[in-house]
């Protein structure tokens, strides 16, 4: 039986700029109905190199990177202060496709750190604001008490703590794979030359 993913992906369905490919799959994604498709694995490691990934939410793509937002203070936070280089993977297996991105990683503004914080709900700001992440807690209720103080004192002006704020991936390079029969996939990566971006097919 044929498999419904199973299509071929050839270099002109490709956009010559990564940015515009990567929105086109995302507008894919949201129209196949798939569930937070901006959901990515972050890989991130120590400056020794020791690795660890999460999944995080890309809240905006744009021509100067993938933004995401976090605890500094985080494991991912503490070792993206040592070491600013990361990879990110989007990947929507209804559609038999990922999207890899590696670069280098800085922080957001704190004007973009504010402005993303004050779009989020109230108890989305509660928590961040109470949560010291990464770390060992006493319990769950220790963390609701920490919500329901705060909600009792700030209401819903909640303030972005110091503590907390976004980074943006500037990729370095770039690499869609597409889902074939038989592990024949399909893989396009993208490096940077003159300017611009050179594009090539990779063996599966």
């Amino acid at each position: 039986m044929p498999d419904d993913r199973d299509h071929p992906l050839e270099l002109d369905d490709l956009d010559p700029d990564p940015v515009r490919q990567l929105e086109r799959w995302l507008a894919d994604a949201r129209a196949a109905g798939i569930e937070l498709p901006e959901a990515a694995a972050l890989a991130t490691a120590t400056a020794d190199g020791a690795p660890s990934a999460r999944m995080v939410l890309v809240k905006d793509v744009g021509a100067d990177g993938l933004a995401f937002y976090t605890g500094y203070a985080s494991r991912k936070g503490r070792e993206l202060a040592e070491n600013p280089r990361a990879a990110l993977v989007l990947y929507w297996h209804e559609l038999g496709r990922q999207a890899r991105v590696e670069g280098t990683v800085e922080r957001l503004s704190e004007a973009e750190s504010d402005s993303y914080f004050r779009s989020r709900p109230v108890g989305s700001r509660l928590s961040a604001a109470v949560s010291p992440q990464s770390e060992v807690v006493e319990s769950r209720e220790q963390l609701e008490r920490a919500v329901d103080e705060l909600a009792a004192r700030v209401g819903e002006e909640v303030p972005r703590p110091g503590s907390w704020g976004g980074f943006r991936l500037r990729p370095a390079e770039w690499e869609f794979w597409q889902h074939r029969l038989d592990r024949l996939h399909d893989r396009f990566r993208y490096r940077p030359r003159d300017g611009g971006w050179t594009v090539e097919r990779l063996a599966p």
